[in-house]
């Protein structure tokens, strides 16, 4: 592989491969993408993350990065144009921390609310709500999570800005009250409209038909 060669194995719908893409736009890098089938995930694949057989891989220089978030830091090491990650070493690792919160409490959990039912679904979403009114304080009186532009955590958080819509419709909830969060509201508006953003984002009716399908399938499927 030559020096500079990047290649991206990732899945049209991933929150976590996204993250990757938009920073590899916002970095101006440019890379080969590779489409993945969790279905029936390719022999590359398996190769290159054999312990979790999961997407995103990032491959630079022959090197195999892991993990979208590992992934971020990575880029953002390698690659100075727009910065992502904070130069104070406090607000990195503040920065560390809220997009390991929204990892831990907020995407995975937000899966399960979605696919629960009953006592236990009312019970995920009203943690639900009370952890992403950790992160409405977060953002109060801010344009983006690291002040004016887009950093590492508006991409890690990313996934709140046009995927929780689909799940609400899909899961018939209201989580995002505009008047119970209004900072991510506004957040969200910001985000969206930002041309990297805009022009990386999956169709929306695609998402949906593709969660229609995925919650009326066995755990044991996912």
């Amino acid at each position: 592989m030559a020096s500079q060669e990047v290649k991206l194995l990732s899945l049209w719908v991933s929150p976590f491969g996204h993250r990757v893409e938009w920073a590899l736009k916002l970095k101006g890098v440019e890379y080969e993408y590779i489409e993945e089938d969790i279905f029936n995930k390719s022999p590359l694949l398996l190769e290159l993350n054999p312990v979790h057989k999961k997407v995103p891989v990032l491959i630079h220089d022959g090197k195999v990065i892991l993990e979208s978030l590992l992934i971020l830091e990575y880029l953002d090491e390698k690659w100075e144009e727009f910065p992502l990650l904070p130069q104070d070493p406090y607000e990195r690792a503040m920065a560390r921390f809220w997009a390991n919160l929204g990892e831990a409490k907020l995407l995975r959990p937000g899966w399960a609310a979605l696919r629960s039912q009953g006592d236990e679904k009312e019970r995920a979403v009203k943690l639900w709500i009370e952890d992403l009114e950790k992160i409405e304080g977060e953002l109060k009186g801010k344009k983006f999570f690291g002040g004016e532009t887009i950093g590492y955590l508006d991409l890690a958080m990313g996934w709140i800005s046009y995927m929780l819509p689909v799940w609400e419709e899909v899961g018939c909830l209201t989580i995002l009250d505009p008047k119970k969060f209004p900072s991510i509201t506004a957040w969200t508006e910001k985000f969206l409209s930002h041309p990297v953003i805009m022009e990386n984002l999956p169709p929306r009716d695609k998402l949906v038909v593709w969660f229609e399908k995925r919650i009326k399938e066995p755990v044991s499927a996912q």
